[in-house]
């Protein structure tokens, strides 16, 4: 059971806490004032779910007005258009909700299961007010699911537009300048009160000092109470898990300063800092909404476009067609191959689909589905190419929110910021400050200066400058760096890049260029076995097995059955009778004789040895320059699949020959890279994403590298477009330049603080120095990092 609350029962509902009316509904000796409130715990309380009540003392939201009108989610249409993902089993479907305001919110959405047995787990974000819910549809139904939602007082906000993100940011946005318009508003009045205060009163002015003392802290009130509400949230939120983040000294700082001109202006013993206050918040505030709006502008310019593929196949009139990604429209035909992904949900028109969910679902059984059903975006075709039918935009499909999706990445050790490990000491050093003044001067035995000084320290370190300076550096590299085909998952990314002292490459698809290979037949094979080896290559997403159906130069006739594909050693199937094998020799069954059949395509139809393709190779634009740039600080090892029949030609781009490693398994590839980590390397990897996704995921930092192809990876922390493959080296010393402009801007933040603390540990801080020292650090910082920021990029060529 859980502990009585202590609030005030005989007059606030215990549910909401509103005020009772004169005739309250009762209830295990707790008033509610009305029939929704009184149910809603009633509901809670029948699941054991009462644990709601003790993380927060009124935690719900007010029941009288309910809706509870859904029978239009029993339309399929509808349902459709919502859920972003189904199958015969379970159903997924993201909701905002608008009601989620505190830590009891998110143990309740989270326990929904306990409600609902057919619920499978629950998610929230608490930031988005989204909760992400995976339903049996076999046990109950969306319609049940939302009133579920809404008898627990969670009723999701619901329209047919592209649902949830729209929504939640335009509410959000409005919310956040209606915060900053009030901040503004009285920032403004404050401090047109407080110039008699700083430039002198007359005997007329003085008159109305406390007067406009008294007015200030009526203005305070809204700012601190609602303008800052979300600070004291945050820092709660976080101490409550253990986390010390930089919105706890904010917040201290806020409190301080409130308290403080509150205690001065009704003892009549000073002015207080309400104009420090007001204009701390406003800018704070300011800062947050750039942030907001810039974290806005990233998700334009890094949608889909940015995250996947730069292109996909696209089926007209027979002939195939790559077309950007941002160009795919439901009504389009498109080519899946083997290992692909699939951009957008879609109907199967033609082929065998065994789609791999495990990216969607986390189940990693295959699924098998049959003409005419639909494919949801974010499977991985597993046997053979598969037409489709595109019937969502990519835009609104499951696959543009796979990418910060952290549901489906193996776990891995989070990468740490500096802010993260700054604030932890900041807040603490600033706290010893504080006592410490407070002790010095109370053992003087000057208790009112031992107050002064430990309140001023607070107020003047209040950390809104270090705050700032991170986010706003990473967030202008990371614009940078899409601009330049560079596509980092998030800004922490960044950080952990410039820590990186190892670099690990894949070969074919990484460093060779896929478009400039020159192919050569060594045997004989009819127009036939062409045809036949061409529609068996068709099935592939490999590099080499694209470049070969551009050689082969055929369109696809028959359909290939009992498709296998073994990553870097071949494929085979049944195509029109015959069994067709392409790959390594040993893949084909034949002995390892001599270098060409050692080292190239082998082909066989029928147990019949047809020969090899041979194929030179070609490195990609600038990989010379880039391996001589990178070598300079660090160790460089390639992994490859393939034979070591080029292993002579690559050890002039590799300083050690010992660090070329061929014939390497994924396995090989995730151990390899497991033990540098061990060895206290920071690794990034350089993959394809196709038969990299082990070691992408290990390492500290994985890189897909694409063209033209659907081979994006979710395991990945960065894309890089094979086109923007020479540029490496000016990314990663723009990543180190961006820690160097945070370490500088931090610096800049403690001289502020530091010239302050002298002051404040004296008890001498005066309003006027606050209200002016303040906000300057504040502009210096924002200003210091996006010139800085971008000033680097100019230097590194990348704008």
């Amino acid at each position: 059971m859980f502990e009585q609350k202590t609030i005030a029962t005989d007059t606030q509902c215990y549910h909401c806490g509103e005020d009772l009316p004169s005739n309250p509904y009762t209830l295990d000796d707790r008033n509610f004032c009305c029939v929704g409130c009184k149910g809603v715990y009633q509901l809670l309380s029948a699941h054991n779910l009462c644990n709601y009540y003790a993380y927060n003392d009124v935690p719900g939201q007010t029941q009288k007005v309910q809706t509870g009108h859904f029978e239009y989610l029993d339309e399929p249409g509808i349902v459709a258009d919502l859920i972003d993902y189904t199958d015969e089993k379970i159903t997924v479907i993201t909701l905002y909700v608008p009601a989620v305001h505190c830590s009891s919110c998110i143990w309740l959405l989270e326990n929904l299961h306990r409600i609902n047995p057919a619920i499978v787990q629950s998610r929230i974000d608490f930031l988005k007010k989204q909760v992400a819910v995976t339903f049996k549809n076999q046990e109950t139904t969306l319609r049940a699911l939302v009133e579920t939602l809404a008898a627990i007082g969670y009723e999701p906000l619901i329209s047919l537009q592209d649902v949830v993100k729209k929504q939640q940011t335009d509410f959000s946005e409005r919310k956040l300048l209606g915060k900053i318009a009030l901040a503004g508003f009285c920032f403004g009045n404050v401090m047109l009160l407080s110039f008699p205060e700083y430039f002198g009163l007359s005997d007329l002015e003085q008159q109305f000092k406390f007067f406009f003392g008294w007015l200030n802290l009526v203005f305070a009130l809204p700012v601190v109470f609602y303008c800052g509400r979300d600070y004291f949230s945050s820092a709660y939120y976080n101490l409550k898990n253990g986390v010390l983040n930089l919105d706890f000294p904010l917040a201290l700082g806020i409190a301080v300063m409130f308290i403080r001109s509150a205690a001065e202006i009704i003892n009549r013993t000073g002015a207080g800092f309400v104009d420090t206050l007001c204009g701390l918040v406003f800018f704070l505030l300011i800062g947050k909404w750039m942030q907001q709006r810039t974290y806005h502008h990233l998700s334009f310019e890094r949608d889909y476009r940015s995250y996947f593929p730069v292109a996909v196949t696209l089926i007209t009139a027979g002939k195939e067609k790559p077309i950007p990604l941002n160009e795919l429209a439901p009504g389009h035909r498109i080519l899946i191959r083997s290992n692909e992904i699939i951009p957008a949900d879609a109907i199967l028109l033609k082929g065998a689909a065994e789609i791999d969910f495990s990216f969607v679902t986390g189940e990693s059984a295959p699924v098998k589905k049959v003409y005419g059903e639909i494919l949801y975006a974010g499977g991985r075709q597993l046997s053979g190419a598969i037409e489709l039918e595109v019937v969502k935009p990519v835009s609104q499909s499951y696959l543009t929110r796979l990418w910060n999706n952290t549901a489906f990445y193996t776990p891995k050790d989070p990468i740490k910021t500096f802010s993260q490990t700054a604030s932890k000491y900041f807040s603490l050093v600033l706290l010893l400050i504080a006592f410490s003044s407070a002790a010095f001067w109370g053992l003087a035995g000057d208790t009112s200066r031992a107050v002064a000084s430990f309140t001023a320290v607070l107020i003047i370190a209040c950390p809104c400058a270090l705050a700032l300076s991170s986010p706003f550096t990473l967030a202008a590299v990371l614009s940078i760096f899409d601009k330049n085909r560079f596509y980092l998952k998030s800004t922490a990314v960044v950080e952990e890049l410039a820590r990186i002292d190892t670099f690990v490459f894949d070969k074919t698809g990484t460093i060779t260029n896929p478009a400039a290979l020159g192919f050569s037949f060594h045997g004989r094979i009819t127009d036939e076995q062409k045809q036949l080896l061409n529609d068996l290559a068709s099935n592939s997403g490999h590099p080499l097995s694209r470049e070969l159906v551009k050689v082969l130069h055929k369109h696809k006739v028959y359909a290939v059955d009992d498709y296998v594909e073994k990553i870097g050693r071949g494929i085979s199937g049944r195509i029109n009778g015959h069994e067709v094998k392409l790959g390594s020799s040993a893949f084909i069954g034949l002995p390892l004789i001599d270098s060409p059949m050692r080292s190239n395509i082998h082909l066989m139809i029928d147990a019949e040895y047809l020969g090899y393709v041979v194929f030179e190779q070609q490195w990609r634009a600038g990989f010379k320059e880039l391996t001589f740039k990178l070598g300079k600080y660090a160790d460089l090892h390639l992994l490859s699949g393939d034979q070591d029949h080029d292993k002579q030609t690559l050890i002039p781009f590799f300083p050690n020959a010992s660090q070329l490693q061929f014939r390497q398994s994924p396995q090989n590839k995730l151990d390899y890279i497991t033990k540098l980590q061990n060895q206290d390397k920071k690794v990034l990897m350089l993959g394809d994403g196709l038969n990299d996704a082990g070691a992408l995921r290990q390492s500290n930092v994985g890189v897909a590298v694409t063209d033209n192809i659907n081979n994006f990876s979710p395991d990945c922390d960065a894309i890089l477009d094979g086109a923007a493959f020479h540029k490496l080296p000016q990314f990663m010393k723009q990543a180190k330049d961006a820690v160097k402009i945070i370490h500088i801007s931090f610096g800049i933040s403690l001289v502020y603080n530091i010239v302050g603390l002298y002051f404040a540990v004296q008890g001498l801080l005066s309003p006027l120095f606050a209200a002016i020292l303040m906000p300057i650090s504040t502009v210096t910082i924002i200003l210091f990092t996006s010139i800085a920021a971008r000033l680097y990029a100019r230097k590194n060529k990348l704008l």
